[in-house]
């Protein structure tokens, strides 16, 4: 298995070049709009991360009272859910059966405890603005070879990223990492 490691911090230039790198995506055809977020995502995640971390940032210092009250309440009721579910029977039961309710019911929790103590909005805003920003440019960058060549080493297991351990989670890589090993499997059969 290969080592996780972070992919480079890709330059200015390639990263955001001009407006010939760029193009609206087919909103008719899913899965390439899909494959095209997705490549990015894996390619720029160096990128992105700062640019999310300079937003985050930027928000805690415009409103650092309402980030560290939204952090607060977000990491307290997460650590509570974990500690519950790994406690207690039925919310154990429960999240086994339900995983994406579970889920739901944690982010609502959350977002009614930090109603109360204030900074909903500053807090979401500064995760929220930078997941926007990140999926515009996913979505508009168009792709060059060395972004595919990375992709496909991804894909095919030869190298691991964070993201691509994410993307994985979330399932949006499984597609494409049957037909490799289902390629690769053939050919060791050969």
């Amino acid at each position: 298995m290969a080592k996780v490691e972070l992919t480079p911090l890709r330059p200015w230039d390639d990263f955001f070049p001009g407006s010939e790198r760029f193009a609206k995506p087919d909103i008719h055809d899913l899965p390439k709009w899909n494959n095209r977020v997705v490549s990015n995502l894996l390619y720029y995640q160096t990128n992105y991360l700062a640019m999310a971390v300079v937003v985050f940032l930027a928000v805690g210092f415009m409103y650092p009272i309402g980030m560290f009250t939204g952090a607060a309440v977000i990491v307290a009721v997460f650590l509570g859910a974990v500690w519950a579910a790994d406690n207690k029977a039925i919310i154990k039961n429960f999240k086994k059966d339900n995983p994406a309710l579970f889920v739901f019911l944690v982010i609502l929790a959350s977002y009614l405890l930090m109603s109360l103590f204030g900074g909903v909005v500053v807090f979401l805003l500064g995760i929220k603005l930078p997941l926007i920003l990140i999926f515009v440019h996913a979505s508009l960058r168009l792709r060059n070879m060395k972004n595919k060549l990375e992709n496909k080493m991804e894909t095919a297991g030869l190298k691991k990223s964070p993201m691509g351990i994410l993307l994985e989670a979330l399932g949006q890589q499984e597609e494409n990492l049957s037909k490799v090993q289902d390629f690769l499997e053939s050919k060791l059969k050969e």
